[in-house]
């Protein structure tokens, strides 16, 4: 094991097939901004929507992406996207189309978390520690 250990997670993707639709429905839950990510050599065979960042600050991050050669989904890797607390978010999800599949629950001593379905059917999760 490495002397120095650090998060190994870098980016995440969430697949869409409604670019527009997956933006406003994150845009409103997370209260954030998207930004196009565009792609070198241009092309549209993917499309990319880009969740904030800090360029050069220990943080990851990630992007929408539209492509016809991945789905979206249930039932595989789930995307937990931190939150001051999550029941907040979990409140936003119903108007800005998505639906809340559980509520806000405690797991343990680690926090809180809720699940949910984005316009896309992908499962995501929200957390926090209180």
């Amino acid at each position: 094991m490495s002397s120095n250990p650090k998060n190994p997670f870098t980016w995440v993707e969430i697949y869409v097939e409604d670019m527009n639709r997956a933006q406003k429905f994150y845009e409103t839950m997370l209260d954030i901004e998207m930004t196009p990510l565009p792609l070198p050599g241009g092309g549209d065979e993917l499309q990319m929507m880009s969740f904030p960042w800090k360029e050069g600050e220990a943080n990851i991050s990630g992007a929408l992406c539209a492509t016809k050669s991945m789905q979206p989904g249930t039932g595989g890797t789930v995307v937990y996207f931190a939150c001051d607390d999550c029941e907040l978010e979990t409140s936003r999800v119903e108007s800005a189309g998505g639906k809340v599949l559980k509520k806000k629950f405690q797991i343990g001593e680690y926090g809180y978390c809720s699940i949910v379905m984005d316009t896309e059917g992908n499962t995501i999760g929200l957390y926090s520690l209180k």
